[in-house]
């Protein structure tokens, strides 16, 4: 998983991840302990985030479409990648790249 391999990448960058899914909490809890995963998890089984922010769900590609977004501590939305498959992610330094553009 890209996000726990490069998270001191984003931590050093002052960058918190949180990772939204549509798993019931009980469920994302399981996940997040077999996984050890360092970075905060919100369970959105309603889909209420999902729409928010336009995440694109196809039945016939298993659900929720990735999406990544980086968000300034102004609330600033500075980065946006709205995936076409579960492989469609940008690369940690695309990501941040989009931190020299403030």
């Amino acid at each position: 998983m890209q996000l726990h391999q490069d998270y001191a990448k984003f931590l050093q960058n002052e960058i918190e991840i949180l990772v939204i899914g549509p798993e019931k909490s009980d469920a994302f809890k399981k996940l997040w302990e077999k996984h050890n995963l360092p970075f905060t998890d919100l369970p959105d089984p309603e889909h209420k985030v999902l729409k928010m922010y336009g995440q694109e769900v196809k039945i016939f590609k298993l659900g929720r479409m990735p999406a990544q977004m980086l968000i300034d501590k102004k609330g600033i939305l500075r980065f946006v990648h709205y995936g076409h498959s579960m492989k469609d992610i940008p690369s940690t330094e695309e990501v941040l790249s989009s931190l020299n553009n403030e």
